[in-house]
């Protein structure tokens, strides 16, 4: 196996806990644009876990029918519901998660956060909590083009920190578009977690090379 230059880690569900904030987001988006959840989907909830991870706009503009309009006001009243969320403290770091960071970075290895969420949530929920100088980078689907499933956002980071070869990346996430990003954009080790939105079973339907219980045993994946 080549040796890994780069880690791609998701936040929500994979290095980032959030108390259900993102479901209660979901609602709450809805409910700005006059819908609720059960008029729009049979089981609400089942829809939400499936799209974890996925471009938040993207996700309300296919559930609203491809309207664009209104899946941009849905998507400015999830990012406001869910900055109160982070403002309140219901965001937190999964146990492991930075521990995981430092030994990563102490092997000389670089590391992106990737998320579905906009630039400006992704970096207040990086703020609080303190996480600016542990990772080298962090990207959402604005960065890049497109979010997960698509690679997009694990190949701006192969060009934006220098790495020479695909082989060298490996990508670990929460959710079956997180590994199917990863295994898109070549990376030689794609790592599913139980900690957050999907389950063994659903991770386990898409490519990947590993699974493990949390972050915090994926060091062990890569170092003797």
């Amino acid at each position: 196996m080549n040796p890994i230059r780069l880690v791609a880690l998701d936040m929500a569900g994979t290095t980032v806990a959030d108390d259900r904030a993102v479901e209660e987001a979901f609602q709450r988006s809805l409910d700005a644009v006059g819908l609720t959840a059960g008029n729009l989907m049979d089981d609400p909830e089942a829809y939400i876990r499936r799209t974890m991870g996925q471009s938040k706009i993207t996700v309300f503009t296919e559930l609203l029918g491809g309207d664009r309009h209104l899946a941009e006001q849905a998507n400015v009243a999830f990012e406001a519901a869910f900055d109160q969320a982070v403002q309140g403290g219901e965001v937190s770091a999964l146990p492991g998660a930075e521990s995981t960071f430092a030994t990563l970075r102490d092997a000389g290895m670089k590391l992106c956060l990737t998320t579905g969420f906009s630039p400006a949530t992704r970096d207040r929920i990086i703020a609080s909590l303190g996480w600016e100088g542990l990772v080298d980078l962090a990207l959402s689907p604005a960065d890049a083009g497109r979010g997960r499933p698509w690679p997009d956002m694990i190949l701006t980071a192969v060009l934006r920190l220098h790495i020479d070869d695909v082989a060298e990346v490996a990508v670990v996430g929460d959710t079956s578009s997180d590994l199917l990003a990863g295994t898109r954009s070549g990376a030689s080790v794609v790592v599913g977690v139980l900690s957050g939105a999907h389950s063994r079973e659903e991770l386990e339907g898409a490519p990947h090379t590993h699974i493990i219980r949390s972050v915090a045993g994926f060091p062990a994946l890569l170092l003797p």
